[in-house]
Formats: C-alpha cells, sequence, structure tokens
C-alpha cells in the first residue's frame, strides 16, 4: 500500500476549514488513515496536524476552542492587537487542553511543523520532539505572527522562531505521497473550488491559490475571523470538500 502524508497549509483562523477536513477524514476516510504515514503543516495547518497525530478523539474540542477563540479576537475592538490581550496565551492554553501527555512521542516521526528562524529568515521543518514542552513550543512559533500575536518571537533549542507560513506554508513530508489541504481556492488535493474569472495562480511561500476575490477575503478571514455563521460554513466546506476527494480517489467504501 502507498504510503500517504497529509499536509495542511497555513491559513490562520481559515484553520476552522482544515477541522472540517479531519472531521470528514476520520468519519469516511479510514482506507486513506489506514496507509496515513504523516501529518505536515504550518501555523494553523500545523495545529490541526497534531491533532490528527496525537488526539485525533479530540477534535470536536479542537473545533469548540476555535470557535472561542475566533469570538474572543473578534470581540476585542482592536482583535488580536489590542492592548493587553494575549494572543499566544490564549492558543497555548488551547494547544494544551489538546495535546495528551505522550504527544511528543506520538509526534516525533509522524508530524512535521514548518517554521521560520527569526533572525536569518530560513525555515526549518520540525519533527522531533524531546518532550511535549519542546512540541508545544514549535507549535506555537509556527503560529507566531509578529506585531499581530506580539513582540517576542517564540524560543526554543537557545533559537527564536517564528510563523512557518512566511516560508514554506504547505510543508511535504519526505517521503510517500502527500494530500495536500488548503481553504483557499487552487491547485492542492483538497481545496474550495475556483469560482473567479481569471485563471491566474499566485505562489506564495510555497503554496499556490487562485487569483480571485473570495482569496482575498479568505486571506483577511486568517487573520480578522468572520462571524461564527461563517466559521461553521467554513468548517462543513472542508467537510465536503474532503468528502469529495476521498470518492474522486477512491478511498471510499464502494
Amino acid at each position: 500500500m502507498t504510503l500517504v502524508n497529509l499536509s495542511f497549509a497555513a491559513c490562520g483562523f481559515m484553520g476552522i476549514y482544515h477541522l472540517g477536513v479531519a472531521g470528514a477524514l476520520l468519519r469516511h476516510g479510514d482506507r486513506l488513515l489506514g496507509s496515513l504515514r504523516a501529518c505536515a503543516g504550518a501555523s494553523a495547518g500545523a495545529l490541526v496536524a497534531a491533532a490528527l497525530v496525537t488526539a485525533p478523539d479530540k477534535l470536536e474540542v479542537c473545533k469548540d476552542f476555535t470557535l472561542r477563540f475566533a469570538d474572543s479576537v473578534r470581540r476585542r475592538r482592536f482583535g488580536a492587537v489590542t492592548p493587553g490581550y494575549d494572543f499566544m496565551l490564549e492558543l497555548r492554553e488551547g494547544v494544551e487542553e489538546v495535546l495528551p501527555a505522550d504527544a511528543h512521542r506520538l509526534a516525533t516521526g509522524r508530524l512535521f511543523v514548518s517554521v521560520t528562524h527569526a533572525q536569518s529568515g530560513r525555515n526549518r521543518t520540525v519533527s522531533s520532539f524531546g518532550s511535549r514542552e519542546e512540541l508545544v513550543k514549535v507549535l506555537l512559533a509556527s503560529s507566531f505572527v509578529p506585531v499581530y500575536a506580539g513582540l517576542k518571537p517564540v524560543e526554543f533549542k537557545g533559537q527564536r522562531w517564528i510563523d512557518g507560513g512566511f516560508t514554506d506554508s504547505l510543508p511535504i513530508p519526505p517521503e510517500g505521497r502527500t494530500v495536500t489541504v488548503s481553504p483557499f481556492a487552487g491547485p492542492q488535493d483538497v481545496c474550495p473550488a475556483h469560482r473567479g474569472l481569471l485563471d491566474v495562480q499566485l505562489r506564495l511561500a510555497n503554496m499556490n491559490i487562485m487569483l480571485s476575490l473570495e482569496n482575498v477575503r479568505r486571506l483577511i478571514r486568517a487573520l480578522f475571523p468572520p462571524p461564527a455563521s461563517t466559521m461553521h460554513f467554513l468548517w462543513e466546506e472542508g467537510f465536503s470538500d474532503a468528502f469529495s476527494f476521498l470518492q474522486r480517489e477512491g478511498f471510499t467504501q464502494a
């Protein structure tokens, strides 16, 4: 059986789409998950990848947290940059709620997280985690957007790191076929349909997306979460797009 990986694109609060995809995979994708070697991701994509690898039974917890987190940011006058608001602390609380005690052992060799070195601007994909705390820090680093999420980059192993989406928003593990997932319309395996008038692609940190007003809206929503009703729609869209992929690729039962 061909080894399969999953890679979830960087996308901020659009990560609710990824959770919908993960929900479809867990409900209808036994054949795919049976050959799953690894999960990869950047930013919100890394968080969903980590949940799939270490705590698939907690995806509903992830969904609930994402909705609460989005509401918390949305209610603040200046969003995530509102003075006195600690974006990274709230994110850490959500990560701590989901990861089991042995998450680092479950993740080592099976989770690939894209991060960016704060000083050199170089990308690194981390797949080995010495402790649960190290895994938490790597995930937080992959989600850290300077100024938006705070002023001090996340530190681990004596170095400072920021959002992996700046340098590789769709990391590909070294072995096997990688199924790519993105909430932006483009050429990825699982993504929304392109409904724009132009057949033009933009390349953003190793990920191609279609040039369209809808994708511009989705990029804005990554940092400025939409209303809860739209968040629920995005979850359902991810579920539907993933189910369509499973049917198209023959991963569902005949």
